[in-house]
């Protein structure tokens, strides 16, 4: 029991607490007790239900953890019942033959009421609900005693939206609970960035765009399979690159893993499994190689000598061992894959970014009136029962008031996964320049969108606003992943509006910050297959570290099945998931240093966390399907240079923005 409560700290204890209250840690026993799972499997299921949820009420006190407890049984009774139904109806149809129920010969009453002359037939032996089986299921309904019903409701247009979060109330963005309140601080030592008395003449902030964005504008879904099998051979020959200079090893020190043999080897390739349609456990690990190190076999992975290591699909590592049988390649130790060096300057470089933010060298580094305004969102931007865009108003309007220096936002805007998207019916904005019958989803996005950014800009015009694209926006006619910027001039963005792709890599002054719009720690927390205890019992801090030590935005290979993510609110219910290009992964990848920031937008519960000193950052969703979400706030102070740096005016000096910054994870 006491191990079980030590898990269960580790799994859900709240930030600043080391250890949870007893009567939600006996509740919490109470359910691994009652269905027989893991501190784990349990903090997984918790996960889910606060996605599920998505209101401000899936705080973990003793109310939601009751209301938690009776989901699962719930859930577990309603998986028992269809169960049953679907052994009873198997029994019942086993050998029945269809019978007519009238002379007609219409044995499942397919023509009633399609002629005149056909008679309807009576409700006996169940015809009537063998009928309905053959009915078109109607998406959606209108009701016509709603035709005038609030788009609060879960109407839009007299149109009842049927999804997944059907039934459940929506919250009013207006009436949302405890806004602005700080829900976690990183750095707290640190004051927030006040505002300035009047807003700056010009930006106080350089953005330079450290990834080709031309490159990101290729033809998308024109893969070829031998080019696609050559970026992934490509990246594991270059990780054994990697690892032979780490760890300053002879050509000789590595050999074919699918070759039988008593001599141990290192062998280097990519974590698949031998069952593509399952999750990945530790009986299904295969490793695969390249053409150039083992004819691209697929061996199997024994890793029982292995004490403690995570392992998911697409992950490249080194292994020592040997294959002693030919039939498998038994691991006795996982090699260290070297970490790239991280972001530098030169101090005179900083001296001069200093002085663009009214910092001397002479004063405290820590004065709020050099400190980096920077805000950070992720989309959706509006609840899934209107397209008001409430939280991107009041977000501009915050950026507006404290004199943002940057604005970062991540899609998606109009989100392919948003019930009135997705069925098209939906009120355009009252707008002269639209054209009612020649109305495009564009015209739509520079009204209700880019709208609110321009007025911004006119408020503030010192600001810096960067767009990053997502998968699951309506407007880029990308449809792959890595992704094209947005078309600026069509979308109506303001000149301070700068759109990059998806990924990218930029600096904002010395800041090297890397953005993916594609949610990779909700994916690796499905996909993750653990070989005794995790080194790193923090799940938010293991996650993003699998990112960084693989250098690339999405190590993750092959992606989730779209069936086994959180269901979308649409017709069909199935998510957008990751539509990967092979052919251009390499798109992906971190090439030179580590980033200072790294912002990976997910489904799981909002963080900052310092990880490998990479500042990682989940700023959580603006708006969550029926309530408001959060943001992330920054406050970046100066990089003070020392004296002995600026005498050495060639060495580079580290930017250490894990040290110097505040991130507040804010509600909307």
């Amino acid at each position: 029991m006491a191990e079980n409560s030590d898990d269960l700290n580790d799994f859900f204890s709240i930030p600043g607490d080391s250890s949870i209250p007893l009567d939600i840690l006996g509740e919490l026993q109470s359910i691994m007790r009652l269905h027989s799972i893991s501190a784990q499997e349990l903090f997984y299921k918790w996960e889910s239900y606060s996605i599920k949820m998505g209101s401000e009420d899936t705080t973990l006190d003793l109310k939601t953890v009751r209301a938690f407890k009776k989901d699962i049984q719930e859930i577990l009774e309603r998986e028992t019942r269809g169960k049953a139904h679907i052994r009873s109806t198997d029994k019942r149809g086993a050998h029945a033959t269809p019978r007519a129920a009238a002379s007609n010969g219409d044995a499942y009453g397919m023509l009633d009421g399609l002629t005149p002359n056909t008679p309807r037939l009576a409700t006996t032996n169940g015809t009537s609900k063998r009928k309905a089986a053959f009915e078109t299921p109607a998406f959606p309904k209108v009701s016509k005693s709603h035709t005038k019903s609030s788009p609060t409701d879960g109407r839009a247009g007299g149109v009842e939206i049927k999804g997944p979060n059907n039934g459940a109330a929506s919250i009013p963005f207006v009436d949302r609970q405890n806004a602005g309140q700080i829900i976690e601080t990183l750095n707290g030592h640190l004051d927030p960035c006040e505002p300035l008395i009047a807003p700056p003449a010009e930006s106080r902030v350089k953005l330079t765009a450290n990834t080709d964005l031309k490159k990101f504008f290729y033809k998308p879904m024109a893969m070829h399979l031998s080019e696609a099998s050559e970026v992934l051979d490509d990246r594991i020959d270059d990780f054994v690159s990697f690892v032979q200079v780490h760890h300053n090893l002879e050509d000789s020190a590595f050999g074919n893993l699918a070759s039988k043999s008593t001599s141990e080897i290192i062998a280097v390739g990519r974590i698949a499994s031998d069952t593509p349609e399952s999750k990945l456990n530790i009986a299904s690990l295969v490793l695969e190689t390249s053409r150039r190190t083992g004819a691209g076999l697929r061996v199997p992975l024994k890793v029982d000598a292995l004490s403690s290591h995570e392992f998911f699909p697409g992950q490249i590592v080194a292994l020592r061992g040997i294959n002693a049988s030919g039939d498998y390649f038994s691991a006795r130790e996982v090699l260290d894959v070297p970490l790239l060096p991280p972001a530098a300057s030169l101090p005179s470089t900083l001296d001069v970014i200093n002085e663009r933010v009214g910092y001397t060298n002479s004063d405290d580094a820590r004065t709020n009136s050099s400190a980096l305004n920077v805000i950070v969102s992720s989309g959706p931007y509006t609840a899934d029962d209107n397209l008001d865009f409430e939280p991107l108003h009041t977000l501009c309007e915050k950026a507006s008031e404290t004199y943002a220096d940057a604005l970062i936002l991540i899609g998606p805007f109009f989100d392919i996964e948003h019930p009135l998207l997705a069925t098209g019916d939906f009120d355009l904005p009252d707008d002269p320049s639209i054209e009612p019958d020649k109305a495009t989803l564009t015209d739509a996005f520079r009204i209700m969108v880019a709208g609110p950014l321009r007025r911004l800009a006119r408020a503030l015009p010192s600001i810096t606003l960067i767009l990053v694209p997502s998968v699951r926006d309506a407007v880029n006619k990308h449809v792959s992943w890595p992704q094209e910027p947005f078309g600026k001039k069509e979308l109506g963005l303001p000149k301070q509006a700068r759109t990059v792709s998806n990924p990218v890599t930029i600096s904002l002054n010395e800041i090297v910050i890397g953005i993916s719009a594609q949610d990779i720690l909700y994916d690796l927390r499905r996909e993750e297959a653990v070989v005794g205890k995790p080194k790193e019992n923090n799940m938010l801090a293991r996650l993003p570290r699998h990112v960084i030590q693989q250098r690339h935005f999405f190590p993750l290979f092959p992606p989730v099945n779209r069936e086994h993510l959180p269901k979308a609110a649409t017709e069909e219910g199935l998510a957008t998931g990751m539509p990967l290009d092979i052919s251009y992964m390499k798109l992906g990848e971190w090439l030179n240093v580590r980033p200072d920031v790294l912002i990976l937008p997910s489904a799981l519960s909002p963080f900052a966390k310092v990880v490998e000193s990479v500042l990682v950052v989940n700023p959580g969703t603006t708006s969550k399907k029926r309530a408001a979400g959060t943001y992330a706030q920054f406050s970046v102070y100066s990089r003070k240079v020392t004296d002995e740096e600026h005498a050495a005016e060639s060495t580079m000096v580290g930017h250490k923005v894990f040290e110097r910054a505040r991130v507040d994870i804010v509600r909307i």
